[in-house]
């Protein structure tokens, strides 16, 4: 597997799907942000492997160019004072270096592209870091507004309506029982009073009778 393919369970291509399914999408997030936040790490650290490999080979390659061109002077100035043992010692070299520059021009160059796909990668994840953690703030908000909403109905159901009249429901039936209460004490000491009071009325009456038939024998059953 290449070194600059990136293997996440999410990415930011499909995270909106993952955020319509979660119940928790700011943890989701958080543990995306944190994958992200480690990935870029091993990309810069990768990145600066490159970096200093690729100054490596771009150095040898510049030394070996220098010398190609030196030595192709030294062959000349050989060949101008008729020395052509000198000159063919100098083309020599100079060959050794072609060959050497040959070969790292290929290094160089493939790490340049390596170097330069890193830094579009970094680049990348850092946008892709950047607009998912602005996803985390709207989500956050979305989060504090519903668990803010959930207290204020907590809070309206304990001070709301249904329990008010519940309430006065309930004393509504305790003062009419009280009151039941008081007039069924006072009927029974009313009826107990005319009750009272009819006794008395009688007892009268008896007495009377009694004094009339008292007063008749008196009388010699005469009235």
């Amino acid at each position: 597997m290449s070194v600059f393919r990136r293997m996440r369970d999410i990415t930011a291509a499909t995270i909106n799907e993952h955020l319509e399914q979660s119940q928790d999408p700011v943890k989701m997030i958080d543990q995306f942000l944190m994958d992200t936040r480690n990935e870029i790490g091993e990309v810069e650290k990768l990145h600066a492997q490159y970096s200093r490999h690729t100054r490596q080979l771009k150095q040898q390659v510049d030394e070996a160019k220098a010398m190609i061109i030196k030595r192709e002077e030294q062959a000349l100035l050989a060949l101008k004072a008729e020395e052509d043992h000198l000159a063919k010692l100098a083309l020599q070299e100079k060959m050794l270096y072609e060959e050497k520059y040959n070969q790292y021009i290929g290094l160089y160059e493939q790490s340049r592209d390596a170097l330069t796909e890193l830094e579009e990668q970094l680049n990348h994840l850092k946008t892709e870091y950047q607009t998912v953690y602005s996803k985390r703030q709207y989500y956050y908000a979305r989060m504090q507004t519903i668990q803010l909403q959930q207290r204020m109905n907590e809070r309206a159901g304990k001070m709301g309506g249904t329990q008010i009249p519940g309430m006065f429901g309930r004393l509504e039936d305790r003062v009419s029982d009280l009151e039941y209460e008081a007039r069924s004490l006072r009927d029974l000491r009313r009826d107990e009073q005319e009750r009272n009071s009819l006794q008395h009325s009688v007892s009268d009456l008896l007495e009377r009778e009694l004094a009339k038939l008292k007063k008749k024998l008196d009388n010699g059953g005469k009235e």
